[in-house]
C-alpha cells in the first residue's frame, strides 16, 4: 500500500477526532493500520461502515503516522474533503 494518499491529503488523526469528522461529514475515506488494537480501531471502522465511508487497510501504524508527518504511529486516519 502506497501512503503517498495520506501524504498529499488533508488528514486528521486519531480514533476520536476521526468519529467526530465523520459525524460531521468531513470525512472522504478512512485509513486503519492492521497492526492496531482493535478495540482502538473497531469504533471508527463500524461507524465508517454504517455511513458508507471507504475504508483502506494499511500495514503499519508507524508508516501511517510518518506519513501524516508525526513521529509517532497512527491507528486511524481520516481524509477530509479539500
Amino acid at each position: 500500500m502506497s501512503y503517498n494518499k495520506v501524504k498529499a491529503s488533508q488528514t486528521i488523526i486519531g480514533t476520536k477526532q476521526a468519529v467526530k469528522a465523520m459525524r460531521a461529514g468531513q470525512v472522504t475515506e478512512l485509513f486503519v493500520a492492521l497492526d492496531a488494537d482493535s478495540w482502538v480501531t473497531d469504533p471508527a471502522i463500524l461507524l465508517a461502515k454504517e455511513i458508507g465511508i471507504p475504508i483502506t487497510l494499511v500495514e503499519s501504524k508507524k508508516e501511517l503516522g510518518k506519513a501524516c508527518g508525526i513521529h509517532v504511529g497512527a491507528a486511524v486516519i481520516a481524509i477530509t474533503a479539500m
